[in-house]
């Protein structure tokens, strides 16, 4: 009914003529184009009528309408780019990345091949060209005979900055006031679909009209708002696709906020409070009161509003009144110097007012100076003199012991140059360590001048204000001493283990001629050890014991036993001393035995013990307790 060849339409913005020769923009040369350096991309547009190799086969380039027909097999789409460096092509439908599959090929010459097209495949296809300098995108429709096709898009566009923007029908726009948007809606279809504009369901006149599909709306206000709809028809029926314009008007000052008056008449005679602005405002305040901050501010869409104190989210006690644009801090001693600051933001863009609270208090003060430090040179400076203060008026520095001092900056003073003046350098090491040695400094006169420089002057020059400095002094004139120490003593020592025993030498300090000093002369020098371990036979003893001796009782609490205990030397298995053997715990030679009740109540005497034992052991048993706990 619609012969293919005939029917090329929608995209007429892309058209040039009705010849079937290809030409470029006016900016590209098709002759030079390809040799031409650093050269943005360019899609060549050709305007010829598709061409139908076959009757299932489809050949066409961009800026036309391809119309499928149901014997169609092949659609085949080319696209020609020029630039320098050498394009690279990229293919998308409706504004999606094509995906390449059996069905949807891209050639080796970066066409596009849709083979059996199906319903599925109508839509518009952009050839999208780009290098490093720039891109370039032209594009087609492919469609059926019938109802038309309009290009649409999903996308948000947010216009802070630019004069002017264009955008496809089916976007959001969101733009400041005062820019011109041009709305474009493309469309395809067989037989050539008419285009109608609406604003909000009601029809526009062709004022707003522009060729090729496109409506400009010219110096955008907020009574521009709105829902703009692109109505194609034709014989087939008709589609509709809709754009929102929205009208960004950035967060601005106002100078009055009704909220804050009305709240402040219900807060108390005790608030304060003032408003915030972009240069800062400031407000004088009672310790211990509360204060209402106002973030007059109004923009489109409504900006948020967030409080900061010191640049910084709010930590200390508050409230938001008026949704969010009034802050009421409940304590104003809880904020110590700081600035309060209201961000407001919309997608406009943003506005920062602040404002500063001052509490009447304790203040310190730096307006008085101290005496300068130096009388001459470059070196002197003054340090202010911290006074506290309360309105003005001087009061005890205890007052303001609990504020933080202020730094002190000091002021230069007195920078002249100074008189001729002795300068001496440090002293140098001593030649001696001891027994007395010389160390020396220089000694020269100088002028030091306002920039800090010294300049050499005579010596005369110096000596007519005081006199010279010595040059040479004495140092070190200790004697020089050391610790001497004589030979070890035997090793005959107490015994402090097997074997082992201590043994002795003298340490004494002396000069390095020989002469006996006080210890304390060698007190900076180590000292030698004067004892030492060391072994002998001598220490070779051990405590031997024998068996203890029949109990004195046979019961009651008196009973006790004995037994010997002797300082044996190992080798020679004789005793000695028992000193030698003080070193390990001496046996226990006694104790206790027996202790129970007796029968009859009576004790038996040591007597018994003794007839039991013999004379002999009972005279021991004697011995014993004359001299023990018995």
């Amino acid at each position: 009914e619609y012969p293919l060849q005939r029917h090329v339409s929608g995209f007429t913005s892309s058209l040039r003529t009705s010849s079937a020769e290809a030409f470029l923009p006016t900016s590209v040369d098709l002759a030079n184009g390809l040799h031409r350096p650093h050269q943005k991309p360019a899609i060549l547009r050709k305007i010829s009528a598709a061409q139908q190799l076959s009757a299932s086969e489809v050949v066409t380039h961009l800026g036309q309408t391809v119309v499928l027909a149901s014997g169609t097999l092949s659609v085949l789409l080319h696209c020609e780019a020029v630039g320098n460096p050498k394009p690279t092509i990229s293919w998308a439908k409706n504004g999606e990345e094509v995906k390449y599959n059996d069905r949807m090929l891209l050639q080796p010459d970066d066409s596009l091949q849709i083979l059996e097209p199906v319903e599925a495949d109508v839509g518009f296809y952009a050839c999208n060209a780009s290098n490093a300098l720039g891109s370039d995108s032209v594009s087609i429709a492919v469609t059926l005979a019938g109802k038309p096709l309009i290009k649409a898009s999903r996308a948000t566009v947010i216009n802070t900055e630019s004069p002017a923007v264009i955008v496809d029908i089916g976007s959001t726009v969101k733009t400041i006031q005062r820019a011109n948007v041009t709305i474009s809606c493309q469309v395809a279809g067989v037989p050539e679909a008419e285009v109608t504009w609406f604003k909000n369901k009601v029809k526009l006149s062709s004022a707003h009209h522009l060729h090729d599909g496109l409506l400009l709306i010219a110096n955008v206000s907020v009574s521009d708002q709105g829902l703009y709809s692109c109505k194609a028809a034709n014989l087939h029926g008709e589609v509709t696709e809709s754009s929102q314009l929205l009208v960004l008007e950035p967060p601005r000052p106002i100078p009055h906020l009704d909220d804050l008056t009305a709240v402040l008449s219900s807060a108390g005679a005790s608030t304060r409070s003032v408003l915030t602005s972009p240069s800062g405002t400031k407000m004088t305040i009672s310790p211990g009161s509360s204060a209402l901050i106002g973030c007059a501010v109004d923009g489109h869409p409504t900006p948020n509003i967030t409080w900061l104190y010191s640049g910084e989210p709010l930590s200390l006690q508050h409230r938001l009144l008026a949704a969010g644009q009034i802050l009421q801090i409940l304590n104003i001693s809880d904020a110590p110097d700081g600035e309060f600051s209201c961000l407001a933001q919309n997608e406009a863009g943003s506005l920062t007012q602040k404002t500063s609270l001052a509490i009447q208090d304790y203040q310190w003060s730096v307006d008085k100076l101290m005496a300068c430090s130096a009388s001459c040179g470059h070196k002197g400076v003054q340090l202010p003199q911290l006074r506290c203060l309360l309105d003005g008026a001087e009061v005890n520095i205890s007052h303001c012991k609990e504020k933080p001092k202020p730094a002190l900056q000091p002021i230069t003073c007195n920078r002249r140059d100074c008189p001729s003046r002795w300068m001496v350098t440090s002293w140098s090491p001593c030649t001696r360590s001891c027994g007395g040695g010389i160390q020396m400094r220089r000694v020269t006169c100088q002028h030091l001048t306002a920039k800090g420089s010294s300049v050499p002057m005579s010596n005369e020059a110096c000596a007519q204000v005081s006199k010279r400095p010595v040059d040479t002094q004495n140092c070190n004139r200790q004697p020089c001493v050391e610790w001497v120490a004589s030979s070890w003593g035997q090793c005959n020592g107490p015994c402090i283990g097997p074997r082992l025993a201590v043994q002795h030498r003298r340490v004494f300090c002396q000069t390095k001629d020989g002469t006996s000093v006080s210890s304390d002369q060698c007190s900076a020098l180590p000292r030698p050890l004067s004892t030492q371990n060391c072994w002998t036979d001598i220490c070779g003893v051990h405590w031997r014991v024998s068996l203890w001796t029949v109990c004195t009782a046979t019961c009651g609490n008196y009973g006790f036993q004995s037994r010997r205990v002797d300082c044996m030397h190992v080798r020679t298995n004789k005793p000695v001393l028992e000193h030698h053997c003080s070193w390990r715990q001496r046996p226990a030679n006694w104790q206790r035995c027996n202790i129970t009740p007796c029968e009859n109540g009576t004790l038996q005497r040591r007597g018994e013990a003794v007839r039991r034992g013999g004379k002999k052991e009972g005279r021991a048993i004697s011995q014993k307790c004359s001299t023990g706990p018995c």
